[in-house]
């Protein structure tokens, strides 16, 4: 389990990150953004690669799935706070984040 701060955090440690807002939501970006954090839902979305998400949901489909709309089908992957490892969702994380290079 974690909480919304740490999530925050493990997304602003990534080099260059910065914490803006995208439509009432806390966006972390590089050049693009990589990760939304869904406060009220305790879940984040990431945007990976088709592979790396179809990867990360094989593992635990009730932890990682593609965001439910076209989005979804480019590699938008929603996270569950409540049942994601800390180890992975830096994993996640990393990946989104060096895709927004």
């Amino acid at each position: 389990m974690i909480d919304i701060e740490t999530a925050r955090q493990m997304a602003l440690s990534l080099p260059g990150a910065t914490e803006h807002d995208h439509f009432g939501k806390p966006a972390f970006k590089v050049k693009r953004i990589f990760s939304t954090l869904w406060i009220n839902e305790r879940r984040m979305m990431m945007s990976l690669t088709p592979v790396d998400q179809s990867v990360f949901h094989s593992f635990d489909a009730s932890v990682f799935y593609p965001v439910p709309n076209k989005w979804g089908l480019k590699g938008a992957t929603f996270v569950e706070l409540d049942k994601v490892r800390p180890e992975m969702l830096k994993d996640a994380l990393t990946l989104a984040w060096e895709k927004a290079q």
